[in-house]
Parts: structure tokens; sequence; C-alpha cells
């Protein structure tokens, strides 16, 4: 019976990484048609187009409706799609969020190492989604006068695509420590927590976790995601700068969040192990 009820966990559990996954990758789908229309959009709200747009209503109210303004059918067209867009992103990633809670509720249902496993598989998820996902849109416009607001200058941020253009642009420096401590540390610290629950028998894998708890005082992640709101709400102080925050950055805060809870679990973990030396076999 105990074993019908073991495999039914791991079922359960299987499922729930598999819908987790899913709602994250729809959010992901999502997210970048909303970036790809939003530049569409960024593209078409220049000068030149905005002048039509004009000449076209001007030709609508002359002929009373009979010649329809086609730039500006287009553009509201456009624009809901964006809209539809913007919303599904939103829903399916609270739908992650709602996978998640339960996950973290059936993990207490595991044994420890099964539920710190859980955990740590649901941190990978939500680190490789707010890697991949676009986490801020900034847009510098202008309301220009007899034309409209004005386009000058669109921007959609996220981590690896901030990483190449730093490359690109010649700051290598930038562009590394952001890779490193940014997604090569955060990755590896993943993978490390993982292969230590499944080798938490064994006398290195406490010295990998001293390493990672030692390595992590230093780790930029808690800082980058700080640097990000920053720069988000001062954006949005001025007039003619708007920046607008994804679904890429909730997903890093939940990593963040959730990696430093699989960490303490994982620490109590090896101190339960029998090759910890604060091992006590009394210990429940």
């Amino acid at each position: 019976m105990s074993e019908v009820i073991q495999y039914l966990k791991f079922l359960f559990a299987l499922v729930l990484l598999l819908i987790l996954t899913h709602f994250g990758f729809k959010a992901y789908q999502n997210a970048k048609h909303y970036e790809e229309i939003s530049i569409t959009i960024a593209q078409q709200s220049n000068a030149s187009t905005l002048a039509q747009g004009k000449i076209d209503l001007i030709t609508s109210a002359i002929s009373f409706g009979l010649i329809k303004n086609k730039t500006q059918v287009r553009f509201d067209l456009i624009k809901k799609k964006r809209q539809e867009y913007k919303e599904q992103s939103e829903r399916y990633f609270y739908y992650f969020i709602y996978t998640l809670g339960l996950l973290i509720l059936f993990s207490p249902l595991c044994s420890s190492s099964h539920g710190t496993l859980l955990l740590a598989l649901g941190s990978f998820i939500s680190l490789i989604y707010g890697l991949i996902n676009p986490i801020l849109m900034v847009t510098i416009h202008k309301d220009v006068e007899h034309l409209g607001d004005v386009i000058l200058s669109f921007e959609s941020k996220g981590i690896l695509g901030s990483i190449s253009k730093l490359f690109d642009s010649g700051e290598s420096m930038v562009a590394l420590t952001i890779l490193v401590f940014s997604v090569i540390i955060p990755l590896l610290k993943i993978f490390t927590l993982i292969f230590v629950i499944l080798a938490k028998e064994f006398d290195f894998a406490h010295i990998i976790v001293r390493f990672f708890k030692l390595l992590g005082k230093w780790s930029m992640i808690d800082v980058f995601v700080v640097a990000v709101f920053l720069v988000y709400f001062t954006s949005n102080q001025g007039e003619v700068t708007h920046a607008e925050i994804e679904v890429g950055l909730y997903f890093f805060l939940i990593y963040v969040l959730l990696s430093m809870v699989t960490a303490i679990m994982t620490q109590r973990l090896l101190t339960k192990s029998p090759s910890s030396p604060k091992y006590d076999p009394k210990m429940p």
C-alpha cells in the first residue's frame, strides 16, 4: 500500500512540474508576442506614419466616412491584439503562480529529500523563464504639435538580450559580470543543489553547500533585481519616458526567493544525513 502511495505522490509531483512548465511557456509565448507587436507599434508611431494618419483622418472626414481611415483602423487592430497578448501573458503567469503554490504545499507531504528536490526543480523552471522573458520595456516619446504622440525610441530589455547587446556595444566587462552573477552562478547553484540533494550521503556534499553559501554572499542577483526596480521607478518620473515591467522580472523574483528557501532546506537536509558530523540517529 505504501508503495502505491509513493507512486501516486511521484506521479502527482511530475504532473505539477509539467503543468508548471506549460504555464511558464505559454506566458513566455504571449510575452514575446506582446514584445513583437510593441516593437511594430513603436516603428509605426514615427512622424511620417502619424502624418499619413492625419491625412487619412482628414480624407475620411471630408468624405463623410465614405473613405475609411485605414491607417487608424489598422493601428487600432494592432493595439487590440497587443492588449490581448498582454492579458494572456499575465493570465498564464498567474496560473504558474497557483501551480507553484500547489507544488510548495505538496512538498511537505513528500519525504524531506523529495520535497526539497521539488522546490529545487520549481526554482530552476522559474529561473529559465526569468532569463528568457523580457523584464522591462522602455519607451521614449514626445508629444508633437499636429501629429500627436511620436515614439522616439523603444527598447525591450531581457537578461540574456541585455547581455548580448552589451557585448555588441563593447561593454564586455559589464556584460561578463551580469552573465556570471545573473546566469552562470544561479544555474550552477541550482544544478549543484539538485546534485547535493541526490548525493546527500556523501561527505563532499557538505563542502559544496558551504562553498556556495560563501559564494552566495557575493552574488549580485538581489542587487540586479533591486536595480531593475530603481530603473523602473526613476524612468517613470519623466514625462517623455515610460517604463513597463514585464513577467520576466517576476519569474526572476520567484527564483530568487525559492532558491533561498531551497538552499536552507538542503542545508537542513544535510544536517540530518549520516555523513554529517552533527548527525544524531535520534534526531527526528
